[in-house]
């Protein structure tokens, strides 16, 4: 059988299977386009993921562990991006979408919308790290508008994938100032919430970022990394901007810590809980903590929903990143201690803790004994590190004294 006439054979099949389908829909109220035919650039999407991908998967696959913060700082679409940060968390609660930006591999680098909407959409990965290009995922709409280079919408049972079939998706592709394209915009809701405004609204955004990208200068690296916050949170609690000091109060430098790990952002409400738990705390002593830090980083926090928007980098994010990428060696060299060891915000306790339990699992699973000796410096009564250390250095290594020693101190006190 010739390529062409198996193409054509399994286009068929496809297009059999979907008028097959479509009735099934319409009883069950999820089909709203009444149309029993595929549309053709569909039915050949179609085609084309049966080779890679399984209609039954249940979420999208993961790029780099789903650690793509780095990626989203270095892309060209962040400061554009963040420059309309507000309008689009508005527009995504206001109409109870999910809005999602991609690189050009079709990975998505960003993310926002409402607590339930979001929760629902990384239950199919649809969330930073997920990869959505069609080989991936099947037919969807990021994955047409990356092949076409057109905005695309695909509602319900067109998709591919049949976890997908609860959504509609509108995205239009982001292009450079040479044309080339960047990545996707899109706005993802339920299919019971389509709205025909939905594609306009992506158009205009994208025309937004696009015009942007024109008009802004490009970075320069001396002055990014003149601009560049560095926050040391482990083992300490400081801030420096360009090597200076940034005069911040200890509450300030928790909330700048928790920006930090956590690039997708807080609503004032959850932030306020995590700093302050259920401690009763005035909003307008909280909004001038948020206030003074905003002022000392230029600017650089958004305002309904308070995320960064100012380059920074981070010892914790960086320990976090090494241990997913499983790097012991970078975590435990870059780990100095308990994070913000003495602040009591219910938030950073728990990252504290996180961050503890990780880095001790990946040095009790090391068989490296360098790794346990470095740990045991940062925590002198933990028992099972120093016997784990023991056992790994060999009869004669002078190390063996250190290990022996705290060992001895831990189970005296």
């Amino acid at each position: 059988m010739s390529q062409r006439s198996d193409l054509q054979r399994r286009r068929a099949a496809v297009e059999s299977a979907w008028s097959r389908l479509v009735p099934q829909l319409k009883t069950t109220g999820a089909a709203t386009r009444g149309a029993g035919a595929l549309r053709h650039e569909l039915a050949e999407s179609w085609v084309r993921s049966l080779h890679s991908v399984d209609p039954g998967r249940d979420s999208a696959p993961v790029t780099d562990g789903g650690a793509v913060h780095h990626r989203w700082t270095d892309s060209p679409l962040r400061r554009p991006v963040d420059d309309l940060a507000d309008q689009l968390h508005s527009i995504a609660d206001d109409a109870g979408f999910v809005t999602a930006v991609t690189d050009e591999s079709g990975t998505i680098l960003w993310t926002c919308g409402g607590r339930t909407m979001r929760r629902r959409a990384e239950q199919v990965n649809f969330a930073p790290g997920g990869r959505w290009d069609e080989q991936a995922m099947g037919t969807n709409a990021l994955s047409l508008a990356l092949r076409t280079g057109r905005p695309a919408s695909v509602f319900s049972a067109e998709h591919l994938v049949a976890a997908l079939h609860g959504w509609v998706c509108y995205c239009a592709p982001v292009r450079g100032p040479d044309g080339s394209v960047l990545g996707v915009l899109d706005m993802s809701t339920t299919w019971d919430r389509s709205n025909p405004l939905a594609m306009s609204t992506v158009r205009s955004l994208v025309s937004a970022i696009e015009v942007r990208l024109r008009t802004e200068q490009p970075p320069h690296r001396a002055r990014d990394a003149a601009d560049e916050v560095r926050l040391s949170c482990l083992g300490t609690g400081r801030a420096v901007r360009g090597g200076r000091p940034l005069g911040l109060r200890p509450r300030q430098v928790e909330i700048l810590t928790l920006l930090a790990l956590e690039p997708d952002g807080f609503s004032p409400a959850r932030l306020r809980e995590a700093l302050y738990g259920g401690r009763p705390v005035s909003a307008s002593t909280f909004k001038a903590e948020i206030s003074h830090l905003r002022r000392a980083l230029g600017g650089g926090i958004a305002t309904r929903r308070y995320a960064l928007t100012v380059a920074l980098s981070c010892d914790a994010v960086e320990v976090l990143r090494a241990l997913r990428q499983g790097d012991a060696e970078t975590a435990l060299r870059l780990y100095r201690g308990p994070l913000l060891p003495h602040s009591v915000a219910p938030g950073i306790e728990e990252w504290r803790t996180q961050l503890e339990v990780a880095v001790r699992e990946a040095v009790l699973s090391s068989s490296h004994p360098e790794h346990a000796l470095r740990y045991g410096e940062h925590a002198p009564y933990d028992t099972e590190v120093h016997e784990h250390a023991l056992r790994l250095l060999v009869r004669g290594d002078a190390r063996r004294g250190i290990a022996a020693g705290r060992l001895g101190r831990a189970l005296r006190d």
